[in-house]
C-alpha cells in the first residue's frame, strides 16, 4: 500500500475534509510502523463503536462537539479540546454535533 500523500507546506487539518451526510470520513496524513496521523470528519449522530488499539492515542477536536467514552466514562469534547488514551484502552466516539478531529497514534 503506498504511503499517503502529505500536504505540502503549512495547512489547516480541518480544511482537508468536508462533511458527508450520515457518514464518517477520514484522510490519513502520515503512517508508518510506529503510528499514524489521521483527520476524521463525523456527521451529527455518527460514531465509532467501542474498540481499542495497540497504540498511545491523542484525539484533538478541531471543530464541533463529540462525546468520547473511555472505559465507560463519557468525556464531552469541543473545539480545541484533546484527550489522551493508553494502548488497548476501550473507547467509542459519538458526534454530538458535526465534528472534525485529528487522531495521532504512536508506539513507544
Amino acid at each position: 500500500m503506498p504511503k499517503p500523500k502529505r500536504p505540502e507546506g503549512s495547512f489547516r487539518p480541518d480544511a482537508l475534509l468536508d462533511y458527508q451526510a450520515d457518514a464518517v470520513v477520514s484522510r490519513i496524513l502520515a503512517s508508518g510502523s510506529r503510528g499514524s496521523v489521521t483527520v476524521f470528519c463525523f456527521d451529527a449522530g455518527q460514531g465509532l463503536d467501542e474498540h481499542s488499539a495497540p497504540f498511545e492515542a491523542l484525539i484533538h477536536v478541531l471543530e464541533g462537539e463529540a462525546e468520547v467514552t473511555l472505559e465507560g466514562n463519557p468525556h464531552r469534547l469541543g473545539a480545541g479540546d484533546a484527550l489522551l488514551m493508553r494502548p488497548f484502552q476501550p473507547h467509542c466516539v459519538q458526534a454530538v454535533k458535526r465534528f472534525k478531529m485529528l487522531l495521532s497514534l504512536w508506539r513507544e
